[in-house]
């Protein structure tokens, strides 16, 4: 029923590609520290890059545990789950870091994800919206797939617009003070992002 590798195959690359869900967990060092756990939606925001690497957009939220974990110790752990089809639970377990938009390799990085590479050779790729603070990139040191008997059947009707719209309305200014205020701490008081 499992299978634990150290790498990414193709099988599995397309399966997380695939997935307009999934699920990342992180945890500061300390024994009272609070666990983190968060849904991100994938329109093509997420990208295997190799077998032992992957990517995926980060939007922003009202908290920014996973950078903070990250960047107190490094570990992480994403997992996308069928939905329909198959019944499958990929979990991909290793250390991650945070590309911040700021950041001379966020753009880099950005410009792999579906959502935001060139449409086709030679053309202008679109932009990467304002919404999105970093890229987190993870370094695969396990891959764990298992049968995903219990996860029930569900019918994807489409992606929410309101992030987009909020960040929209927002504007430049208006994200990078809103991140100033919500996302430079954890909310167990660890630097998370811009230079706490």
């Amino acid at each position: 029923m499992g299978r634990v590798e150290d790498r990414i195959d193709s099988t599995t690359a397309a399966f997380l590609e695939a997935q307009p869900v999934f699920f990342v967990a992180s945890a500061p060092l300390a024994a009272d520290g609070r666990v983190n756990c968060s849904p991100k939606g994938n329109r093509g925001e997420l990208k295997v890059l190799g077998p032992r690497l992957l990517a995926y957009a980060d939007q922003t939220g009202s908290g920014a545990e996973t950078a903070a974990h990250l960047r107190e110790n490094g570990r992480l752990v994403l997992m996308a789950c069928a939905f329909s089809g198959p019944p499958r639970i990929v979990r991909v377990h290793g250390r991650g870091r945070v590309a911040e938009r700021a950041t001379p390799e966020f753009l880099d990085l950005a410009r792999q994800l579906p959502a935001f590479a060139p449409r086709s050779p030679g053309r202008t790729p679109p932009p990467v919206p304002a919404g999105v603070r970093a890229v987190v990139v993870l370094e695969v040191e396990r891959v764990s797939s298992s049968c995903g008997y219990g996860v029930p059947l569900l019918r994807f009707e489409g992606h929410r617009s309101q992030l987009d719209d909020w960040a929209e309305r927002k504007g430049p200014e208006g994200l990078a003070a809103y991140r100033a205020a919500k996302n430079a701490r954890s909310i167990d008081g660890l630097p998370a992002l811009g230079d706490p």
